[in-house]
């Protein structure tokens, strides 16, 4: 597929700087393990590597800091060991996208 061929391409071409947009939509499972591999060594080649992905898995996977985009405004970024999909999602939804989250409790069934 066309997609797989790109990447390969501009993989093989070891930029300095990618910027890729959703770069597993659409591939089949072992394909999209490949890209995904293949994204975190050209970072750690000491590549700068931009993923934009609305897969929330893929993102913990492949990056070292996540930075969240909400009506514009972009959060501070957060480095993968401090992230959380409740930290992620709360900034999706509009919190003050710094650090300073609160804490959330868990609701017990039949309590929300």
């Amino acid at each position: 597929n066309l997609q797989k061929f790109i990447m390969g391409r501009e993989l093989d071409r070891q930029p300095s700087i990618m910027v890729v947009n959703q770069p597993t939509w659409g591939v089949d499972a072992g394909a999209a393990a490949r890209i995904r591999q293949a994204l975190i060594d050209l970072a750690k080649s000491g590549s700068a590597v931009l993923v934009i992905s609305q897969d929330l898995d893929e993102i913990f996977e492949i990056s070292d800091r996540i930075v969240v985009m909400h009506d514009g405004e972009i959060s501070e970024p957060i480095p993968i060991a401090e992230a959380t999909l409740e930290k992620i999602g709360l900034l999706m939804g509009g919190a003050n996208p710094g650090h300073n989250l609160p804490e959330l409790q868990p609701v017990a069934a039949g309590e929300a």
